[in-house]
């Protein structure tokens, strides 16, 4: 599928700050930059999205060094034209479902994903969450012997928002989406995503400072039948945490202990597409907060900085790190 360009909602406030710090009126930023005076009111106004070679000329002409191009970047490119052709005609005859259009569509979800871990939630949403609903409709509407294929995408597609909406901080729609899920992942028969989505509310619960909410969903993450090891060791580390926000070192102790008994089979295993950046040293960062939260400084500290280094390095300025980076800065408020 053809993707406009992502444009970050700061974009049109940081063009007009811009502009109206250097004192110039659209009518001068418009015969500096060629542009029609008009293009850039609705640029400003939000009526008109940027494409990035018009965020790299304007950025040049007010000097920005870089500020505005970086608030518009192209969007993977995932799909050839022949896959694009079969997608649209998919849409349009729902029934003629096939493998290379599930395997396509997947393949732009795992694309998207891989883009998350670059860019904030709030520039990925508005371009992610209609691509969502364009492939829940066909779910909705497809049939023949590759559905139930689809279904399983679409479980984890609505995962996904669920947890971008949770990452950007917009928790009444992160529940709805995971409820969702939810409900999808058991539709599917899937443990593993059935796991994720408590992991997501556990984080949710965690940003909300509430850490019953994160005992009880990380919990229901650690016992859903299905999960991963992998994923199981993180969700007893992250309810271990919350134990230990409740004041209950006995609790905590004994959960990072399963989690440690755990690991071996950890080792052995390969993430699942839905958790594609787990690996066994990616818990270390619960088990810094929950050592923090226990009064360990010293062992907080330790695994922080493991966790953080075992990172790629494209993730460890990654939006849902600042926790852990900040924790371990000390600014762990």
């Amino acid at each position: 599928m053809p993707y406009p360009p992502i444009v970050d909602p700061r974009f049109p406030a940081r063009l007009r700050e811009l502009r109206t710090a250097r004192g110039w009126s659209l009518r001068e930023l418009a015969r500096r930059a060629y542009y029609g005076k008009s293009q850039l009111h609705d640029l400003e106004a939000s009526r008109a999205r940027p494409t990035v070679e018009a965020a790299r000329r304007l950025d040049d002409v007010l000097e920005a060094g870089g500020t505005l191009a970086a608030l518009v970047v192209e969007a993977p490119t995932v799909t050839t034209p022949d896959d694009d052709q079969r997608i649209a005609y998919v849409i349009a005859a729902p029934s003629r479902l096939d493998a290379a259009t599930v395997r396509t569509l997947a393949e732009t979800l795992a694309a998207q994903r891989r883009l998350d871990d670059v860019l904030p939630a709030p520039v990925m949403l508005p371009w992610s969450v209609p691509q969502w609903h364009t492939v829940q409709t066909l779910a909705e509407q497809a049939g023949g012997p590759h559905a139930a294929e689809l279904h399983e995408v679409v479980a984890e597609w609505t995962q996904f928002i669920g947890w971008m909406y949770a990452e950007g901080r917009q928790g009444d729609a992160a529940t709805r989406v995971l409820i969702e899920a939810a409900r999808q992942a058991d539709a599917v028969d899937s443990g593993t995503l059935a796991a994720q989505v408590e992991n997501f509310r556990g984080y949710l619960e965690r940003q909300r400072g509430n850490p019953r909410g994160i005992v009880r969903h990380f919990l229901a993450a650690y016992q859903t039948p299905g999960a991963t090891a992998l994923q199981r060791v993180g969700d007893a580390v992250q309810a271990a945490h919350g134990y230990a926000l409740l004041g209950d070192p006995g609790s905590a102790r004994r959960l990072l202990g399963e989690a440690s008994d755990l690991t071996e089979a950890a080792e052995a295993e390969t993430a699942p597409a839905a958790a594609y950046w787990l690996t066994p040293t990616f818990s270390r960062m619960g088990i810094g907060l929950t050592y923090l939260a226990l009064g360990d400084r010293a062992a907080a500290e330790d695994n922080l900085r493991a966790g953080l280094d075992s990172l790629p390095p494209h993730q460890r300025e990654a939006e849902w790190t600042l926790e852990y980076r900040e924790a371990l800065s000390g600014d762990d408020r």
